[in-house]
């Protein structure tokens, strides 16, 4: 065989040897499961990235409007949300995902879904997080590189605003168990809530819309028969716990009193007139003659520990602020007056029989009043409340007969024990000067 016809025979032979043909597809699968799985290195950096964003910009609009509920300087407020970010995400692994120009105060209108800046407001808050070229913290990649695709700028934002439960605004809310007897009955809107549990007995009547919630809806304390005897009761059961935020604010709220704080005071009170000190007469209780319209009172107590409030008429258009146990007389109403103690006896407001809070206005704008202690209070029977707040660190005991069927609002850091014969209903307006904190919810 000659040279030229051995060469052309190997040739042949090449060409149809199949011999390590794999290897070529096993190279090629390869370098497609590299490329493959480096795009999942990305995808999975750049979506643990965003997550990271949207979480610091989550945490930071929380704290920012959660501090401005308690800080008068927006600025305060943001640098105390802004050491949240420092902490979770530091500025030298992530550079700057959230400076102080980010994060701006304004106002939510959920029907339009728009959010309009307000330097002053504590009712919403708008938050950018970032990662930019140009601030030099963009998202590197790893694969995509090799496409252009060296860094990545990202940015992501978070809305929060602030809401008040209908629960606080009209109903019963306490830490401890709400405790309700028989023959009381509750309308459309009326709220009955217990971080603890609700105790019921027979014989009371709960109108479609009303609400009992509680942690645990299993918790509800009641006899084998009350879910026939309670009429209304199945429908209106819900879980949840709530942070009672304004039990904690009330020594706040009280020295706001003492302080004539704007943002305490009752739009009857003149902020711009001084308090006025009140010396109870021995053997005399507190009434109108005593006090002076549009004016915060700081009262003493009578030689036993007690200021005795007791007027023929009607207590109005005042505060009075004391660290003595208040007793109120027999009959007594108060209207547009807030009265409150610092004392911290579980009795350190009572009332003889019939005390009225506020005006029967059929809901009206004005005429409710508020009762506040650092302690408890325990009401005699016939209790009537009209747009009105009781408002306690301790319990809030009251007796037969209440009725608060044009706004009532009954906030106990203790327990709400109250017995039969309550008409309980929900206004939806007329609650003009109570106290309510703020809640918080993301709402984009």
């Amino acid at each position: 065989m000659t040279h030229t016809s051995f060469f052309f025979s190997r040739i042949r032979h090449f060409r149809k040897n199949e011999n390590g043909a794999i290897t070529i597809f096993g190279l090629f699968l390869f370098a497609a499961i590299v490329l493959v799985g480096g795009l999942a290195i990305d995808m999975h950096k750049l979506m643990t990235a965003r997550t990271q964003l949207q979480v610091s910009a989550d945490m930071t609009a929380h704290a920012a409007l959660y501090r401005r509920d308690f800080e008068s300087d927006p600025a305060t407020a943001k640098t105390q949300a802004l050491a949240l970010v420092e902490a979770s995400m530091p500025n030298s692994v992530y550079g700057k995902v959230i400076e102080s120009s980010d994060i701006t105060f304004g106002k939510y209108d959920a029907t339009t879904e728009t959010f309009t800046p307000s330097a002053n407001s504590k009712s919403a808050v708008h938050v950018y997080s970032t990662r930019l070229n140009s601030k030099s913290n963009p998202v590197s990649t790893f694969v995509l590189r090799i496409l252009g695709y060296v860094d990545y700028d990202m940015s992501v934002q978070s809305v929060f605003v602030t809401y008040r439960p209908t629960c606080f605004r009209e109903g019963f809310v306490s830490n401890e168990p709400v405790d309700i007897q028989s023959n009381n009955a509750f309308t459309n809107g009326f709220c009955i809530h217990s971080n603890s549990h609700v105790s019921l007995n027979n014989n009371n009547e709960f109108e479609a819309g009303t609400i009992v919630s509680m942690p645990d809806s299993e918790n509800l304390d009641m006899p084998t028969s009350g879910w026939v005897s309670n009429d209304g009761i199945a429908a209106a059961i819900r879980p949840g716990p709530y942070r009672l935020r304004i039990v904690a604010k009330i020594p706040a709220i009280i020295q706001g009193l003492k302080d004539r704080d704007p943002e305490h005071l009752p739009d009857y009170i003149d902020p711009l007139k001084p308090t006025v000190s009140i010396t109870p007469k021995s053997g005399k209780g507190i009434t109108m003659a005593d006090l002076t319209p549009g004016r915060v009172h700081l009262a003493g107590c009578h030689a036993n520990g007690v200021l005795t409030i007791d007027e023929p008429t009607a207590i109005n258009n005042v505060v009075i602020v004391t660290d003595c146990k208040v007793k109120f007389g027999q009959a007594l109403k108060i209207e547009d007056a807030i009265i409150a103690t610092t004392l911290t006896d579980t009795k350190s407001i009572t009332s003889s029989a019939s005390l009225t809070l506020g005006k029967d206005d059929g809901c009206a704008a004005d005429g409710g009043s508020v009762l506040i202690t650092m302690g408890g209070m325990e009401f005699s029977s016939d209790l009537s409340i009209y747009g009105s707040q009781l408002l306690a660190k301790g319990d809030i005991v009251f007796s037969a007969n209440a009725n608060g069927v044009e706004g009532a609002s009954i906030v106990a850091g203790g327990e709400i024990s109250g017995t039969s014969n309550m008409d309980m209903g929900f206004c939806g307006s007329g609650m003009t000067n109570i106290f309510e904190a703020e809640y918080f919810r993301l709402a984009y």
